[in-house]
């Protein structure tokens, strides 16, 4: 029996991967800031875990209550809407802390396990937003990106030791709470407004999106198949931003 390990699975893609794995046998460590026994069905193969990303000691207490695992999946993050002008730095470096510096820190903590193991698997939820450039996303997109190029640097240094490294790309979620999050982060100077209304009302309109069971299903065959590509797009949009790319 396969253990994984997932973050941010309070809500979203992290809970439906969750779900999915649970449903198919696997041992699954789900982890959230605020941890709440509710939210999956109960299971002797099920451990909810208390885990903040951006905190050195919630990641060392978190890995050594999972134990030893075979799949790492770097889910947890934060969304940021806004013209670059009015982002405060502050709020740039906190999605950075989660989006970026989390995932390295998760990946950091469980790679010398894998490596004394000789296998291994970790999965890094990036955007589909790092395929094509959308307005307002400057500060996201850059927090994304930069995990996609330390994923595919990462896949060269421990290849020679049996682990992989992979990374899942979804598109546009509204069926998600994380929108709602970023909407809670909007930075729109006064002279941007018009472009803004222009864009929401444009994703308004747009009805191919990504749901959360897609992500779950992509990183179930990241975890299994070994001969998945480097990236896997997961939802209708995020596979025509691939196949247009």
């Amino acid at each position: 029996m396969k253990t994984i390990l997932i973050t941010g699975c309070s809500s979203g893609f992290g809970l439906e991967t969750a779900r999915y794995f649970l449903e198919r046998d696997w041992t699954v460590i789900a982890t959230m800031r605020t941890p709440r026994e509710d939210l999956l069905p109960r299971s002797e193969r099920l451990r909810i875990v208390s885990l903040d990303v951006t905190d050195p000691d919630s990641i060392r207490r978190a890995v050594d209550e999972a134990g030893p695992i075979d799949v790492l999946v770097n889910n947890a993050g934060i969304g940021l809407l806004g013209a670059l002008e009015g982002v405060p730095m502050e709020a740039a470096r906190k999605v950075f802390e989660t989006n970026t510096f989390g995932t390295v820190a998760m990946t950091q903590a469980v790679v010398p396990q894998f490596r004394e193991r000789r296998s291994g698997v970790i999965i890094n939820v990036t955007s589909s937003v790092t395929l094509k450039p959308l307005h307002l996303l400057s500060v996201y997109t850059a927090s994304k990106a930069a995990v996609n190029a330390f994923t595919e640097s990462l896949a060269l240094e421990l290849e020679p030791f049996g682990v992989r490294a992979h990374l899942v790309l979804p598109g546009r979620a509204p069926e998600t709470s994380f929108g709602e999050s970023a909407r809670s982060r909007i930075h729109i100077p006064e002279p941007y407004a018009p472009l803004a209304q222009s864009v929401f009302a444009t994703w308004q309109q747009s009805t191919t999106v990504t749901r959360a069971l897609d992500v779950a299903e992509a990183v179930w065959r990241v975890a299994n198949d070994p001969s998945c590509p480097m990236r896997l797009a997961a939802g209708a949009d995020a596979v025509a931003l691939t196949s247009a790319a």
